[in-house]
């Protein structure tokens, strides 16, 4: 049997790396076979294939990390590129201000507030409430702001990706139960609720329910990042 642990620490971006494009890519190719069903999300697909190599061959997450940190670095040249076709689709947003704007402290606040409550009721441990707070920004937002409130970033950080997956997972069916067609819609929802994930999600449905998300996940993590410590003020956290 091979060691997959003492492996990984001789070939490191020359095993993971590869390794994670091609689940990806199988994945990927799974999810349009099955006409883009959101259950076949390949984020999650992906997550749970290299979860399952990592448990099975008793390999470190860190070692995983470290061998395809390349993809880390790239996800901030992935998130900035999302201003092209935003540029391309600004025109869509003449006209949506104020309903832009409504959609997005709804979102924002009823996921803060929700989240709170659950834990709160949940008799969750003060740590895990602040934790779960800023859950809906993307990850770098989210984890510097449980840093900042005195959260723990990395049970922050699980929990962002979870959010991530169920919205990416069961947003696009909650929004066709809602008869929500509109992608500028759909997108922004998605975007504002689910971040980055999610928009990846939506940008299969087109470029302009991508545009949307994207827009959505930007302004949500400046939202969040704004209101978080406020509604934990006045729900007496800080």
């Amino acid at each position: 049997m091979i060691d997959l642990e003492k492996l990984s620490h001789v070939q490191g971006a020359l095993l993971w790396l590869p390794c994670t494009i091609l689940l990806f890519a199988g994945s990927s190719a799974l999810y349009r076979r099955l006409n883009k069903a959101p259950i076949a999300n390949p984020t999650l697909l992906t997550i749970a294939a290299i979860a399952m190599i990592l448990v099975s061959g008793g390999v470190p997450y860190k070692t995983y990390f470290e061998g395809v940190a390349v993809l880390h670095y790239l996800l901030g040249t992935a998130v900035v590129a999302l201003a092209l076709p935003l540029y391309r689709n600004a025109r869509r947003l003449q006209g949506r201000g104020i309903s832009m704007a409504s959609a997005l402290v709804a979102g924002s606040l009823t996921s803060i507030v929700v989240g709170l409550s659950v834990a709160i009721l949940g008799h969750a441990s003060a740590s895990t409430v602040l934790s779960l707070a800023p859950k809906s920004a993307t990850a770098a937002v989210s984890m510097e702001i449980s840093r900042l409130i005195g959260g723990e970033p990395a049970v922050t950080a699980t929990l962002t990706i979870l959010t991530g997956i169920i919205g990416a997972v069961a947003g696009p069916y909650v929004l066709d139960m809602l008869s929500i067609r509109a992608p500028e819609a759909r997108g922004f929802a998605l975007g504002v609720v689910s971040h980055g994930i999610a928009t990846a999600r939506a940008f299969t449905e087109g470029e302009v329910a991508g545009s949307f998300a994207s827009l959505g996940m930007v302004l949500n993590a400046i939202l969040t990042a704004l209101a978080v410590p406020l509604v934990l003020r006045l729900m007496g956290y800080a």
